[in-house]
């Protein structure tokens, strides 16, 4: 472990192989990926493990953040104490400080016994607070009282009670942001926090996706004794081009419906996209106080070739040629103002516009299928960088090849 600190200490694990006690970590617990930042989360959780501190675990919801708590406990003097797991989001607000808590009997309507809550049960143990944001500002107080004293009060007692319990707490909430809102209190999240662990979303784990879908298919398989399924290129193209909002819980869940109905079989690109939701399949999840336009990216490309043939239109009459067949698109520019369109998008229709997207011998190509084989052939038939040339993603291509017949 004094080796593994010095290292995080030195500027992080090494991106391409894991420390054996990450490695350890990640087998014990079923986590599964090698992302550099995946494997310093890991880390870090490990180093903190044995000392005594609060734990903040930050990370968007289904990105894995319940396993931190977990390794934290089975690493600390704590492990052979109670570990107690608690959703602050589904339990109501009227019971929520009963349940934590404990209460008196007759303290109030229903309450027909005296009960322990979770603090009194996990004494000399962790408790793994999920959805802390979710607290109400009264029961953040009380939770702020046993981060500093170890004192809580039971509802309807005035009989101060002691309890030596770790917390861990997760959220996918922007706390700072909640705090400036008044929703969180300022005091509570800095006691809170005294370790941060940042768990990266799926999104940014591309090279972990193909990993877990044929983890998950290959376990489904196991347990339901079902054909197993292999991802053909295609598949992994769209599996990896996703932006996955719902992380590794949503990974898992469609692999499984995909290894379901299509036991036996390759899965290929089409039959990913018929699983994913409709709309979706190229989007990022709006983060606070940001815009996120990829929901449109698709139309915004065809905007774009639609643009260029119209230029190829214009300039063919002013010289007098006739005017060849224009490109086809799907999409009105009339209901894309050009302050919607994002900087990165306008960059590439430059890119596109620009004199490089013409042919080798300098000739404009006059439809959308002409340019995109003209991209294929000056790359030699390198997908990845004639879409870069083109300016559109490489899944865009995939699509735009098998719609040309340019296979």
């Amino acid at each position: 472990m004094a080796e593994l600190l010095t290292r995080l200490n030195a500027g992080g694990v090494d991106e391409n192989r894991p420390s054996p006690e990450v490695a350890r970590a990640k087998q014990r617990f079923g986590i599964i990926g090698n992302t550099p930042a995946l494997n310093e989360a890991v880390a870090r959780a490990l180093v903190v493990a044995p000392i005594d501190l609060s734990v903040l675990v930050i990370g968007e919801s289904g990105s894995g953040k319940e396993f931190f708590p977990k390794i934290i406990h089975e690493n600390s003097a704590r492990k052979h104490a109670r570990y107690i797991a608690i959703n602050c989001g589904a339990i109501p607000e009227g019971t929520i400080d009963s349940e934590l808590f404990g209460h008196e009997k007759g303290s109030f309507t229903g309450a027909v016994a005296a009960r322990k809550g979770y603090f009194e049960e996990a004494d000399g143990g962790t408790i793994f607070l999920d959805e802390v944001a979710e607290l109400p500002l009264t029961t953040q107080a009380r939770l702020l009282r046993v981060l500093e004293t170890g004192e809580f009060l039971k509802v309807g007692s005035s009989q101060v009670q002691r309890t030596n319990v770790r917390i861990v707490a997760a959220t996918n909430v922007n706390l700072p942001a909640a705090i400036a809102q008044g929703k969180f209190r300022e005091d509570l999240f800095y006691r809170l926090s005294t370790v941060q662990i940042d768990v990266p979303p799926l999104r940014d784990r591309t090279a972990d996706i193909m990993l877990m879908a044929r983890r998950f298919a290959s376990t489904f398989a196991e347990t339901y004794r079902t054909a197993p399924v292999e991802f053909d290129d295609s598949a992994r193209m769209v599996l990896q081009d996703y932006s996955w909002p719902g992380n590794v819980r949503q990974l898992k869940n469609i692999v499984e419906q995909i290894a379901l109905f299509n036991a036996g079989n390759t899965v290929t690109g089409d039959i990913v996209d018929g699983y994913l939701p409709r709309g979706t399949q190229s989007a990022t999840p709006v983060r606070a106080g940001s815009h996120s336009y990829a929901d449109e990216r698709e139309a915004l490309f065809n905007m774009i070739f639609n643009l260029r043939a119209r230029i190829d239109e214009l300039e063919e009459r002013l010289q007098g040629r006739p005017v060849q067949q224009p490109l086809t698109s799907t999409v009105d520019v009339t209901d894309y103002p050009t302050a919607l369109v994002p900087s990165s998008v306008t960059d590439q229709a430059r890119h596109i516009f620009s004199p490089g997207f013409a042919t080798a011998g300098g000739a404009q190509p006059a439809t959308e299928r002409e340019r995109i084989a003209d991209a294929l052939i000056r790359h030699d038939g390198h997908r990845k960088a004639a879409a870069a040339d083109l300016g559109i993603s490489e899944r865009t291509l995939y699509r735009k090849i098998r719609e040309y017949d340019l296979e």
